[in-house]
């Protein structure tokens, strides 16, 4: 396509007219245009035009002089956009469409919110929920900067000069103040930090309080609490929890600890854990009545672009009903919800890509496969927040998912159908589409539950927690066979009966020793893979070198999934109370002690908040999923209850 004409205008506008200047609906959709072709001096003679389609185009940025003043709708989904500062250009604008423009990120979302103040929709959403989320970084912003200017101050020198000073100023502040999950740093770094700072320089220094905070801000958190209240003071004591659909802050006392020894390993000292934010993000209909939804699983983001070994993250997804979340642990924001009608997610696992744009960039992404009832796999690309593949993979539901920890491509998703299947999901065209692959198929005697590739040899082996026990396969790409049966089964006491039991709970703590949970009632195992392996031999069963048992609950119900941090040796498990089990077991990993007769106690035992912390009347509420991000300074837990419940280490 080539620069735009009158004529083509005039054809695309609605009313037809020969005067450009009547046309008050223009669709420029599906021309190929790219950004040099949207000419200002042609556009700004559509002085009436309302609504504008740029859709399904390959724009990679938008002039920022078009002069269409009047313009009220903006399409511009499946472009090519990576900046959105040319929108403030159109401050009439109420309804905006963005979809499908990988580039963009949650901060260009929060931008979009600031640059135009009479914007009602976003991608078809109502924009109220972006709006508020900007406002409150405002407020905190605003705290922050206020606080930096005042011990930036009182280490002036009487000699430097004062504009010297308040450039300098605002440098530092840019430089040093920091807030909300880094996905959003961009964005508090362009508006807020900078604009605060000038701002409080221009005052000379007076703090900026509550009252600062334009009246649209104020009323519309206003608005928010006076529909929040009348829900929970209607509510009877014994009703459930009243819990706000997007996120419910818990400015608690620390959360009820209890501290126990660990037999030999001595007394540890109890973890310090805040609760942070209590959410029902996966409610019907964003329904805080809605207690029924199940949520299944959750996994950390890991972060790939810190620069050192031990960098994590504290974006969290969590996966449930028709919904996968994606979450931020510090703020409670929740920065991405992706809806499939119809579906119940079972299984969520990250990986990132390196992907080559058209303009020849190179970018890398997040992206998070999600799968469960319909045997499918979503790969969502979260920071666009778009689906850009869908592999259907089984013919029954998947029950778990994850990525090989050494080739990012390299997916196994764990079926229903009593098969595991290794994909090499390939990387994005340029259409930003998956092209899928099937690796190997590894066949099971009954339902796998949980994944792990072996930790020391993971192109190698992998272990998988089933109904019927604890099994490896082969999964060496170079051997020729494309269809595998199970290799060998790990039995956890001495003898054949004790085949057969189900393993519902499986991970490495560091590159040997493993976790299991399910065999035995009230109890989590931890043995050796290599002195297992090494005593191996012909044998297809395997009794494995037990380390140690770890005391858990003695329930009798199922499908609790247990979680380490192994750069912390912390083993973590959840149980029918709402309690979360804490095990440190460095001491295990480092002296690998004889096996001792009674079960060693956990070290910590982290209590569900009483009501009276939450501010609501909670009943005790089933803890299945609990993981921590590696460095453990967030942990996540989810409920039967359809509760998303976050804890932050002090």
């Amino acid at each position: 396509m080539g620069p735009l004409s009158a004529r083509l205008l005039m054809e695309r506008g609605r009313p037809k007219s020969d005067r450009l200047g009547k046309i008050r609906s223009l669709d420029l959709s599906g021309l190929k245009l790219l950004s040099e072709h949207l000419d200002p001096k042609l556009l700004s003679r559509l002085k009436k035009l309302q609504e504008l389609d740029l859709s399904n185009n390959q724009l990679e940025t938008l002039p920022a002089n078009l002069g269409l003043s009047h313009l009220r709708i903006l399409r511009c989904a499946n472009n090519q956009l990576g900046d959105v500062t040319a929108l403030c250009q159109f401050p009439q604008l109420e309804e905006l469409s963005l979809e499908g423009n990988p580039f963009l990120t949650v901060s260009d979302n929060l931008k979009v919110s600031f640059l135009l103040p009479k914007l009602r929709k976003v991608n078809g959403k109502d924009a109220s929920s972006t709006s508020s989320q900007v406002e409150n970084l405002n407020r905190e912003l605003t705290s922050r900067v206020t606080a930096h200017w005042e011990k930036f101050m009182a280490s002036l020198s009487p000699e430097d000069g004062a504009e010297k000073a308040q450039e300098d100023f605002v440098r530092s502040a840019i430089r040093d103040v920091r807030y909300g999950p880094e996905s959003l740093s961009e964005f508090t770094q362009w508006r807020q930090v900078r604009m605060i700072s000038e701002e409080l320089v221009a005052s000379g220094g007076t703090q900026m309080h509550e009252a600062d905070i334009p009246e649209k801000s104020l009323k519309a958190t206003a608005a928010q609490e006076r529909r929040a209240r009348p829900a929970a003071s209607k509510r009877p004591d014994d009703a459930p929890p009243n819990l706000s659909p997007s996120k419910r802050m818990c400015n608690s006392p620390l959360a009820q600890m209890e501290g126990r020894p660990m037999g030999s390993g001595g007394s540890q000292p109890a973890l310090k854990l805040e609760p942070l934010h209590f959410l029902q993000c996966h409610s019907k209909n964003n329904s805080p009545r809605d207690l029924e939804t199940q949520l299944w699983a959750c996994a950390f983001e890991p972060a790939w672009n810190e620069g050192h070994t031990r960098a994590t993250s504290q974006t969290v997804a969590t996966c449930g009903g028709e919904a996968v979340c994606v979450i931020d642990c510090q703020t409670g924001i929740v920065l991405h919800k992706y809806k499939a009608p119809g579906e119940e997610f079972f299984s969520v696992a990250w990986t990132a890509l390196t992907v080559v744009t058209q303009a020849g960039h190179k970018k890398r992404w997040s992206i998070l496969a999600a799968a469960g009832l319909r045997g499918q796999v979503r790969l969502l690309h979260v920071r666009a927040g778009f689906c850009c593949g869908v592999i259907r993979a089984h013919k029954k539901a998947i029950a778990t998912l994850c990525f090989s920890p050494t080739h990012e491509t390299h997916l196994f998703t764990a079926s229903y159908d009593k098969r595991i299947i290794l994909w090499d999901i390939g990387v994005p065209n340029q259409d930003y589409k998956f092209q899928a692959s099937q690796l190997l198929t590894l066949d099971t005697t009954s339902t796998p539950l949980r994944l792990c590739p072996v930790a020391s040899n993971p192109d190698a082996y992998l272990l998988a927690g089933c109904e019927g026990g604890c099994c490896c396969w082969d999964v060496r790409l170079d051997q020729p066979q494309k269809r595998r049966v199970c290799e060998v089964e790990f039995v956890f006491s001495e003898g054949l009966e004790a085949s057969g039991q189900r393993v519902d709970g499986l991970a490495f703590v560091n590159e040997d020793v493993v976790a299991s949970k399910g065999n035995n009632l009230g109890t989590i195992c931890l043995w050796s893979w290599s002195q297992t392996w090494a005593g191996r031999g012909s044998r297809s069963t395997v009794a494995a070198v037990v380390l140690a048992r770890l005391q858990w609950s003695p329930t009798e119900l199922a499908y609790f999934s247990l979680s380490t941090c192994p750069d912390e040796g912390i083993v973590l498990c959840g149980d029918e109370e709402g309690n979360v089990w804490i095990y440190d077991v460095r001491h295990i990993l480092t002296q690998q002690p004889l096996l001792p007769a009674v079960p060693q106690a956990p070290t910590q035992i982290l209590k569900w908040p009483q009501p009276q912390a939450l501010g609501q009347t909670v009943t005790k509420t089933m803890v299945n999923t609990v993981v921590a991000n590696p460095t453990f300074t967030y942990l996540t837990a989810l409920t039967d209850s359809n509760i998303v419940a976050i804890w932050k280490r002090h």
